[in-house]
């Protein structure tokens, strides 16, 4: 789901760094509006996007920004407090 979409809840910030959408429609939307935002921030490492129900958002709570370690078997080993505060990937290092 786009955080600050521009129908919804537009921050200033977003609209002097030209980073303006509206709440996708669909999922080549949302997919879209995905692409862009790792391009703009430089992500290098997978990034996956929910359905519409937002399915994945329930389960792991990954609003507004959080980091969760899998492990082999499919578990999770290890996850940030939510951000922006408490985003912190160092804290994820030092399971590896």
């Amino acid at each position: 789901m786009e955080a600050h979409a521009a129908d919804v809840w537009q921050m200033e910030s977003n609209v002097k760094q030209g980073v303006v959408f509206a709440s996708p429609k669909n999922m080549d939307e949302r997919e879209s509006v995905a692409g862009s935002c790792v391009r703009n921030l430089h992500i290098q490492i997978p990034a996956l996007v929910d359905d519409f129900s937002n399915s994945t958002e329930k389960a792991y709570t990954g609003w507004p920004d959080r980091l969760y370690l899998i492990d082999k078997d499919g578990r999770v080993a290890a996850k940030t407090q939510a951000g922006p505060f408490g985003f912190h990937p160092e804290e994820i290092r030092k399971h590896l």
